[in-house]
C-alpha cells in the first residue's frame, strides 16, 4: 500500500474541495455503458472517467483516482462493493475521515 499519496474519503459535496487530489468515493452505479455515471452517498451524480475494470461492476463500487472536476473522478482503481451497502454508516465515516485530513 502506497502511503505517500493517500486518497481522501469524499462524497459529492466534498469532491469539489479536492480537485486535483487523490480521492476515494463509493458510488451507486447508475450506468456503465459509454462511461460510468454514479450517485454518490449524498445523492449527487458523479461522472467516473477512465477505463472501467475488465470485470462487471456491482451496484456499489469504490473508486480511487484524481478528482478532475467538481463532479468527476478520473479512476485509477475500481473495487466492487456488492449489491447492498450501508449508506448511513458510510456517510458518517466519510464525514469524520474527510475532516481529519
Amino acid at each position: 500500500m502506497d502511503l505517500s499519496n493517500p486518497a481522501v474519503f469524499v462524497n459529492g459535496e466534498l469532491l469539489k474541495m479536492y480537485v486535483g487530489r487523490r480521492v476515494r468515493a463509493v458510488i451507486q452505479v447508475l450506468r456503465s455503458d459509454n462511461g460510468t455515471i454514479g450517485k454518490s452517498t449524498d445523492e449527487q451524480q458523479l461522472v467516473i472517467k477512465g477505463s472501467p475494470p475488465p470485470f462487471p461492476l456491482t451496484k456499489f463500487v469504490e473508486v480511487i483516482g484524481i478528482a478532475d472536476g467538481s463532479q468527476s473522478i478520473r479512476a485509477e482503481i475500481w473495487t466492487n462493493f456488492g449489491d447492498t451497502f450501508d449508506l448511513p454508516i458510510y456517510r458518517e465515516e466519510t464525514s469524520i475521515l474527510s475532516f481529519s485530513n
